[in-house]
């Protein structure tokens, strides 16, 4: 077994689209970022190559390559799984937690779910996404931008 751990942040901002888990949410700002910002994905994608001592995404998909300029955080994470399939490992299980004040997550997870457990070509039972605020305290409750972290375990094929 190996286990890696994932973080993510990106600052909120006006004139983007608001796409968390490969979910286009529908909210007033959107995440600024070289690629979608995808923060929930891009957390996974770091615990996943995290737990195969493979890097993080800076290193597999460097925002100084034009390449990835606003490109989905689902490609990149399909990149991941044919580094995975690579490897003597799958995914056992993922558990996720979305740091934002607003919008609200909830009735958005189960779509997230469904996209990273088609990809990543797992049940979307072993796939976890919770979402919390922070009380309106820190960069998160200010909504000024928003975070996310992802364990994942994987196994031997």
């Amino acid at each position: 077994m190996r286990i890696g751990i994932g973080y993510d942040v990106h600052k909120l901002v006006k004139d983007r689209k608001l796409i968390i888990g490969g979910v286009d949410i529908p909210y007033e700002k959107g995440l600024l970022g070289h690629s979608d910002a995808d923060v929930l994905i891009h957390a996974i994608m770091d615990s996943i190559l995290g737990a195969l001592g493979q890097g993080d995404i800076g290193k597999h998909f460097p925002d100084t390559d034009d390449a990835y300029k606003d490109i989905s955080s689902i490609v990149l994470l399909e990149k991941v799984y044919e580094i995975l399939l690579k490897s003597k490992y799958k995914v056992g299980n993922i558990d996720c937690v979305i740091v934002a004040q607003k919008p609200k997550m909830e009735s958005y997870i189960e779509a997230m779910k469904n996209n990273i457990s088609e990809i990543l070509n797992i049940s979307s039972k072993n796939i976890n996404i919770k979402a919390t605020t922070t009380e309106q305290l820190g960069f998160e409750g200010r909504e000024e931008g928003i975070s996310a972290y992802s364990v994942c375990l994987l196994f031997e094929k």
